[in-house]
């Protein structure tokens, strides 16, 4: 239908139609474009106010020329064509400020009351400036989402519609499914048909009808990845995306390859499971604790002694076997080397349930540390040692019997010894007589190994007394000099500290320096000198005893204290003796509230020192 002015419409009826028109309305007269009707909608889209009615449009609006709006009025206004603008850009200078805007707008020529000839152009129009830049931000906002699904670290992916139409996938997804951008756009089951028999494809269709979010992890899945069908775990999500009217349009799935983790957790199941079997088959009772003490685990040995089942307290169950008099302080000794990561070596009893009666058993434990040098836990064991204790009883008491048997008809043998020398001495019969002071020389060392071996008794037995009182300290060590020179070739260099009087067990102390410098003549045979060395510092002793022989090696000084311990060697024969004088000399002087010790070198020779108090505190 052809626009005209009716002549039966009065124009304050037009002007009322245009101004409360809900649109931004306009009547442009002639070739000018003379602004015939302008309503407040369209004069505010120009920015402007009524006085621009009665001019020409390019007048009002000179901005608009250069954007071809001339040639748009001028085809309508000539052609009678309508042109219709959709979301159109204009530049307009409003309020002073020359902007973007858009608009929807139809431009229709307006005829004479014959209807033959144009004599204007209407113009009807909406801003959709708002509109148009949302949008704008829509979708840069979509291809900064699809950017940043691109780049992420993450296996991401999206299927649109129930048919799961894959319409992104970004390169991790695609190395996790093993497939090329090919398959972007086909359906999902069609992409991967390893997938039926899976459950996966009917989750992603339930969401459709739910809406609801699916998550799992470490879920398994079998897929072909270069050329083979193999299985992977991923913690993995299903999220849908939903429209304004809260309808399922696509669904968000975001990926994690956790294959390794899960691999490597099995593989420590299964270790675990064949250290526990190997725990199971051996004889001890072996546990684990966390990193405070707790226990964690006990291998089946312990519930068999106990005779009870594994769903007991661990600790409870163990501090109920322990002695209870001694209980305290073994978990004072266990909290102490939890507190600084000491190894626990100690020996207590436990109750038998099966009669009540307590057995021996060693405990020991080391602990475990991650790579931040920090303690992970604690692994320890439990030894059966009863037998070992009652057979050490056994050989202990037997030891302290044939000891003390043994000195009484030694002692005779070396008076009966002493009476055959004097005898031979006083007939002139020298060279027999030097044959009997050399065997009341032998009975003198028998008659030692037998001291040795009852002061050993003593010691395992708690019976060693020492009896202590006031003396000349410098004055024992030239007796003790003076006596081992006699019996040895080795000159024995002395430096002493004029340390005076002090107060210990004067036998005692002299019996170890006897050991110590009898040791360092016994290990020296290719040198001709012993240095004996005493000096006081801070109100202690320090005695040491240093020989040029074949020292020890690093490996081995710790043990040289221990009980029957014998420094080993090509030349181990040569070297008599039962092991015990180092061990009775330690035991000594920690009974005199002082400490023994040894520096070495072997091949080069050994210094043994020992240091205790002028004074016990």
């Amino acid at each position: 239908m052809k626009n005209t002015l009716p002549s039966d419409i009065s124009y304050d009826s037009l002007t009322t139609l245009f101004s409360q028109a809900p649109v931004a309305m306009s009547l442009l007269m002639g070739g000018d474009y003379v602004i015939h009707t302008a309503n407040p909608k369209i004069l505010e889209l120009w920015g402007k106010d009524e006085s621009c009615i009665g001019k020409p449009l390019f007048d009002v609006l000179p901005e608009i020329k250069s954007q071809g709006f001339i040639e748009i009025m001028d085809n309508v206004y000539h052609t009678g064509e309508i042109f219709k603008g959709d979301k159109l850009s204009v530049y307009l200078d409003k309020y002073g400020l020359y902007e973007e805007h858009f608009f929807d707008f139809i431009y229709s020529p307006v005829y004479d009351k014959s209807h033959e000839q144009i004599i204007g152009v209407s113009v009807v129009a909406t801003e959709v400036t708002d509109q148009v830049l949302s949008e704008k931000r829509l979708i840069e906002s979509e291809y900064g989402f699809e950017d940043l699904i691109q780049k992420s670290d993450y296996s991401i992916a999206i299927y649109r519609s129930e048919d799961l139409f894959i319409e992104l996938a970004n390169e991790p997804m695609l190395k996790t499914w093993g497939k090329e951008k090919s398959v972007i756009g086909m359906k999902l089951e069609d992409a991967l048909p390893e997938l039926e028999g899976q459950p996966f494809i009917g989750l992603l269709k339930d969401i459709f009808v739910t809406g609801k979010t699916y998550t799992a992890k470490e879920d398994r899945v079998d897929l072909v990845v270069d050329g083979r069908l193999q299985t992977f775990y991923y913690n993995f999500s299903y999220k849908p995306l939903k429209n304004s009217d809260g309808k399922v349009y696509a669904i968000y799935n975001v990926a994690v390859d956790v294959t390794h983790s899960v691999n490597a957790r099995k593989e420590i199941q299964k270790n675990e499971e064949k250290l526990r079997e190997m725990a199971n088959s051996m004889p001890q009772i072996v546990w684990t604790t966390d990193p405070n003490g707790r226990l964690q685990y006990m291998n089946e040995k312990w519930f068999d002694f106990v005779d009870t089942n594994s769903e007991i307290n661990l600790t409870e169950s163990v501090q109920n076997m322990i002695k209870p008099e001694v209980f305290e302080k073994i978990d004072q000794i266990w909290k102490e080397c939890v507190k600084t990561g000491r190894n626990f070596e100690v020996e207590y009893e436990f109750r038998n349930p099966s009669n009540e009666e307590y057995r021996w058993f060693l405990a020991r434990a080391v602990p475990i540390f991650n790579e931040k040098n920090e303690i992970k836990e604690w692994i320890g064991t439990f030894t059966d040692i009863d037998d070992f204790k009652k057979l050490q009883t056994q050989k202990d008491n037997f030891l302290g019997i044939a000891s003390h048997e043994l000195k009484t008809p030694l002692t005779s043998l070396k008076l009966y010894t002493q009476v055959i020398e004097r005898n031979l001495l006083l007939n002139g019969d020298q060279r027999n007589a030097d044959i009997a002071s050399k065997m009341d020389s032998q009975i003198e060392l028998l008659n030692g190994l037998v001291r040795d071996l009852l002061d050993v008794t003593k010691i395992q037995n708690g019976q060693i007394q020492l009896n202590e009182s006031y003396f000349d300290f410098d004055e024992l060590v030239d007796e003790v000099v003076a006596e081992q020179q006699m019996a040895s070739r080795h000159k024995i260099v002395v430096q002493k500290g004029n340390i005076g009087e002090i107060f210990a067990d004067r036998h005692r102390i002299a019996q170890v320096m006897s050991n110590l410098i009898c040791n360092a003549t016994k290990y020296s045979p290719e040198a001709d000198e012993v240095h004996v060395k005493a000096s006081l510092s801070d109100g202690n002793i320090q005695f040491s005893v240093k020989d040029f022989g074949i020292g020890i090696p690093p490996e081995k000084q710790s043990k040289v204290f221990e009980q029957y311990y014998r420094v080993s060697g090509s030349k181990e024969h040569t070297f008599p003796g039962l092991g015990l004088g180092l061990y009775i000399s330690s035991e000594i002087i920690k009974r005199s509230g002082g400490k023994i010790f040894v520096n070495s070198i072997e091949g080069k020779g050994s210094d043994f020192c020992f240091q205790i108090p002028t004074c016990k505190k």
